[in-house]
């Protein structure tokens, strides 16, 4: 039985590629990214690729604009317009991460087209990506909020950043959602230390909380 995940953050660059990686390497899994927007010579497509020296698939973005911008902007500047229906899972043997971009609520076209729309129109599990910050208790109940109002099911919480107990904790008894693990925030992100996070990670059971 194959396992798929949607990944989406309580907001822009909160880790959402790096726990990415993570669960690549640990699930042996396809990767994608949907609507990348700018940077492409250090896509997340391309980080991955490097982090994981190529031993996963990679399918190319549907989409890939040159503006860094919320896609719905981006978009228009490249002249191209969204079409959701044209956005379909790809087909894949094993395990498929799916990366969106910025947040849950991300406009992709002009149309008020979200990335929940996608989520929910492809209807596999979200995994919500929070990284730790003075604020980040509410943006994440906000967003946990967001995502169960759509007919989705959310698998759990990835945390970002230096441990903070009392935070997981707090979240897990207001929303009732699992956290999964939590991702230290790198010296260097590369194919060593994320390798050897993830042998951590199976040697601590985490596995079990993913099959």
């Amino acid at each position: 039985m194959s396992n798929s995940y949607f990944l989406t953050g309580i907001g822009t660059d909160v880790g959402k590629t790096v726990v990415s990686a993570i669960l690549c390497e640990l699930l042996q899994a396809t990767y994608w990214k949907p609507i990348q927007s700018g940077d492409h010579q250090n896509s997340d497509s391309k980080k991955i690729q490097e982090w994981l020296n190529n031993t996963i698939e990679i399918i190319p973005e549907a989409h890939l604009f040159s503006e860094a911008l919320s896609p719905h902007v981006a978009s228009k500047i490249d002249g191209v317009s969204i079409n959701p229906a044209m956005l379909n899972l790809p087909k894949t043997a094993g395990n498929l991460i799916v990366e969106g971009a910025g947040g849950w609520l991300v406009p992709i076209n002009d149309a008020g087209i979200t990335f929940a729309d996608l989520a929910e129109q492809w209807n596999i599990p979200i995994i919500l990506v929070s990284r730790h910050y003075l604020g980040s208790i509410n943006h994440t109940l906000l967003s946990i909020e967001s995502i169960r109002s759509r007919n989705v099911k959310i698998h759990g919480i990835i945390y970002v950043g230096e441990p903070l107990p009392d935070t997981c904790e707090i979240i897990e008894k207001i929303s009732g959602v699992k956290t999964l693990f939590s991702v230290p925030l790198f010296d260097k992100v590369d194919t060593e230390n994320i390798k050897s996070f993830v042998k951590e990670l199976v040697s601590n059971g985490i596995l079990k909380l993913l099959v």
